[in-house]
Parts: structure tokens; C-alpha cells; sequence
């Protein structure tokens, strides 16, 4: 009776979303995993290898051109490039700006493999504009925007609520042959909580929408927050829809009478970066590859267009986490 209560919330939602049941049953397989391992391994999604991109909030200090040249010299292989308010390229201005950030990079010798969005709704107008052109350019991979829990509904009706959000952008992504990644976040934007956090409750609606085209951009960060003692398994859960990750490091200060976790460069935290590596490479995970830095950059670190840090000491800690995350990937045997 409880299977057929959920199938019934299901259909009606997506029926009141204006979504097909039988047009898109594809998406619907009911968590058939190995269905969804051949549909990542088919001929319409390249099979990827780890390219290590810049998450360019912490450039916004400096115009695409001149990061693209930085970026290049210190190793990097391309950018996961902000495309959202106050981002590098604003959201409106896609056709326009979008080409030219990608012209600037290849001329530097790197590429554009990802962008970061605040697309989180397939009705949004500009939500197809910004798949379209990043897809006819040859992008493959964006993040999403979060979701969040309503408190005034079940858990069991959120979730329900947004596979019907995601389901929708599922479509779409397929349409324009480019991949949306929701990114796991610990903690509460006030006043509510992400959904994703947990990780149970992100692979709960991805499984159940089994697309090849929506899937995490893991965060090993936030999942050792969330559950540190539980995340491998939580990884292992997740790991057939992770199609690119994010890495920091972190670890737990207490702050006015408070536990509360501050990221670090890489390598001076809590994260256990062998035992999570051993892990990508036991489950044959390649994939694009996002460095954030949220440790404290001058201001550079929360997206600001004016730092009050040297520009070079910003610049030698990122080419440092670059250098050391590289390292780590060696020692794993993942890269040469």
C-alpha cells in the first residue's frame, strides 16, 4: 500500500508539472543501476578523464582573459566558470559574453569543461538560454543551484516535490546533451536546510530519476561534515551518478562557544584524501575535477571584485592546493 501511496504522489506530481509518465519513463527505471552504467557509457556522453579546473569565484577580481592566462601557467587545465549573478558571465548576458570567455581561455591553452549556475528551475527562462549556449559550445557539465527543505511538508513530500523540479531539468539537459550536477552542502541556509546534505536523500531522487544527463557533483568536504564517520558509505551510494567532484579540506574550530567547521588548504585538514582517492579509483570514477578555496584569500574567497590581499600571495595559494591535490592524485595512481 506505502510503494503505491509514493507511485501515486509521484505520477500526480509530475502529471501537475505538465510531465509525461509514459513520454518519459526512460527517467523512470525504478533505480535500475546497471541500466544507468550503460547509459553513461554510450556512445552520446564522451567518456571524460580528471581535468583540474579553477572554481572562478575566487578570480573575480580579475576579467576572464587575464585569469585564463594565470590559470594556464600555473598548471591548471581549464575553469569552472561562474555563470550566475555576479558571476563572471551574468546570466542574461550568456549569448553575448559566454563565447568570449571560452575564446579567451582556448587562446590561453585551457578550456571551459564546466560552468557554475544558479539554474535550479526548468521553467526559468533564462534556464534554456544558458544550456543551449553552453551546450552549442561545447561545455558538458553545470552545477545546479540548491534546493531547500520546506518545513511545513513531510520529508517524504519534499522529495517528492523536487524529483518533480529535477525531473524536469533531467529533460532539458537531455535535450541540449549537457549534464547538471547537484552539489552536496552541509549544513542550514537559514532558515532551512539543503537538500542534498544528507546524501541518502540526493541518490533517493537521482536513483529514482535515473538519468545519465542529472547526477552530484560530490563534495567530499561537505560529506565528511555532514557524516564523518559515514561518508564512505554514503559514497558508495552516490557514486554512480557523480560525474565531476569539488575538493577542499577543512577542519573544526570552535567559535564563540560553537563547533564549526573552517576550510583549509588542501592537505592541512581532517579530509582523508587516500582513503577517498582508493575509492575513486575502486569505482572507476573519472571526471572533471572543481578546486574551491574558501579559506580566507583576501576577500577573494567570497567572490569579491576588490581584494585586500596581494594579488601573488592569492595566486601562489591556489597554484599551491593545485600542486598538492596533483600530488594526491598521484600517490593514488589516478593520474601520471
Amino acid at each position: 500500500m506505502e510503494l503505491s501511496r509514493r507511485n501515486f504522489l509521484v505520477k500526480s506530481s509530475l502529471a501537475a508539472a505538465g510531465i509525461s509518465v509514459a513520454a518519459n519513463s526512460k527517467l523512470y527505471a525504478g533505480g535500475n543501476s546497471g541500466r544507468l552504467q550503460e547509459l553513461k557509457t554510450s556512445d552520446s556522453i564522451e567518456q571524460e578523464s580528471f581535468k583540474f579546473s579553477v572554481f572562478s569565484k575566487v578570480f573575480h577580481w580579475l576579467p576572464v582573459p587575464k585569469m585564463a592566462n594565470r590559470l594556464a601557467t600555473m598548471g591548471f587545465d581549464g575553469i569552472d566558470l561562474t555563470v550566475r549573478p555576479k558571476g563572471h558571465v551574468l546570466p542574461e548576458r550568456v549569448e553575448e559574453d559566454l563565447p568570449k570567455a571560452i575564446e579567451a581561455a582556448k587562446k590561453a591553452g585551457i578550456n571551459i569543461y564546466s560552468i557554475v549556475t544558479s539554474i535550479n528551475n526548468a521553467d526559468d527562462p533564462l534556464t534554456e538560454k544558458i544550456l543551449k549556449t553552453a551546450s552549442s559550445l561545447g561545455i558538458g557539465h553545470y552545477r545546479m543551484d540548491w534546493l531547500y527543505y520546506d518545513d511545513a511538508k513531510s520529508i517524504e513530500q519534499n522529495l517528492v516535490a523536487i524529483q518533480t523540479v529535477m525531473s524536469k531539468l533531467a529533460v532539458m539537459n537531455e535535450k541540449y546533451k549537457i549534464r547538471g550536477e547537484y552539489q552536496n552542502h552541509s549544513g542550514k541556509y537559514t532558515p532551512q536546510s539543503y537538500f542534498g546534505s544528507s546524501i541518502w536523500d540526493l541518490y533517493s531522487v537521482l536513483n529514482k530519476i535515473n538519468s545519465p544527463w542529472l547526477g552530484s557533483q560530490y563534495d567530499i568536504m561537505h560529506a565528511t561534515v555532514e557524516g564523518a564517520y559515514s561518508w564512505e558509505t554514503d559514497f558508495k551510494l552516490l557514486n554512480p551518478y557523480i560525474y565531476s567532484i569539488a575538493v577542499k579540506d577543512y577542519f573544526w574550530k570552535k567559535e564563540q562557544g560553537k563547533w564549526v567547521p573552517e576550510v583549509v588548504p588542501i592537505g592541512e585538514g581532517m579530509i582523508d584524501f587516500d582513503k577517498y582517492f582508493g575509492l575513486i579509483k575502486q569505482f572507476k570514477i573519472k571526471c572533471p575535477v572543481s578546486i574551491h578555496y574558501e579559506y580566507p584569500l583576501g576577500g577573494a574567497e567570497k567572490g569579491d571584485r576588490t581584494i585586500t590581499m596581494k594579488s601573488e600571495d592569492i595566486l601562489s595559494a591556489i597554484e599551491k592546493d593545485l600542486i598538492t591535490l596533483k600530488s594526491k592524485f598521484r600517490n593514488a595512481n589516478l593520474i601520471e
